[in-house]
């Protein structure tokens, strides 16, 4: 049996690539499992509520959702989840991204989605790295010991 993955990235579009490689490097830096996956809310719904559904049975503990324009993705896997749900709007030529951000800041009561800066996956892979270390002291250290290198 494998590594047990602990972090879903899902983009709606491959074109979120790019912006989303950077939570894949700070998982990597800190060498947390991760799995990609490319699924539009709009474009592919039965797949993307499938694949929600069915993450914490599988093992999943944290997903980072990268969207622009409309940004119903994170909204989408968290309304199909448990799961804490880290939104990261993808700046857009329409808007900037503030269609974005507003998209995913502005969930419901009852259906959270934390969200980052337009862009900030980095930032997104950071927090979900944060959430996990509460209870894993190794990742703990690794997070502090990183977080350390800024007051130099």
């Amino acid at each position: 049996m494998g590594e047990k993955i602990l972090v879903s990235i899902i983009m709606g579009s491959s074109s979120d690539e790019k912006i989303m490689a950077g939570a894949e490097e700070i998982l990597q830096e800190f060498d947390v499992s991760y799995e990609k996956i490319i699924s539009s809310a709009h474009r592919m719904p039965n797949k993307t509520s499938s694949y929600s559904k069915n993450l914490k049975k599988r093992g999943i503990e944290i997903v980072i959702a990268g969207a622009g324009k409309a940004a119903h993705l994170p909204g989408v896997v968290a309304s199909h989840t448990i799961l804490p749900v880290i939104g990261v709007p993808i700046k857009t030529d329409d808007l900037g991204g503030m269609d974005s951000l507003l998209s995913i800041v502005q969930m419901p009561t009852g259906v959270p989605v934390a969200s980052v800066a337009i862009n900030g996956s980095k930032n997104a892979a950071l927090l979900a790295i944060q959430i996990l270390s509460l209870k894993d002291d190794k990742l703990s250290k690794k997070l502090e010991d990183y977080k350390s290198q800024f007051e130099k």
